[in-house]
């Protein structure tokens, strides 16, 4: 879906989940490091982060939306397969 077929709200939501999400890749540390967030904060940023789940979904579903689609990995093997009808022969039909 590109972004001219969202509304507002949809544009900010995504916005704010990108932000959210930034900042906890930005902040993560090493294992046994002390964060720099505090639990609070953290704690706070995942229910902001559920709450934007939340409305996404709830969009979706007022303006019947598909989101069952998923992310797919490069070198994932594809389920379905494409078959070229050039390339079927027919036999000779008795008429």
């Amino acid at each position: 879906m590109t972004e001219a077929e969202l509304t507002t709200e949809e544009r900010i939501l995504r916005v704010m989940k990108n932000v959210l999400t930034s900042v906890a890749k930005d902040t993560a540390t090493e294992p046994g490091l002390k964060h720099p967030l505090s639990e609070a904060t953290i704690n706070d940023i995942r229910a902001c982060l559920v709450m934007i789940s939340a409305r996404e979904q709830e969009l979706a579903k007022q303006f019947n939306r598909d989101t069952s689609a998923r992310p797919r990995f490069i070198d994932e093997p594809k389920s379905e397969v494409v078959v070229s009808l050039d390339k079927i022969k027919r036999g000779k039909q008795d008429d």
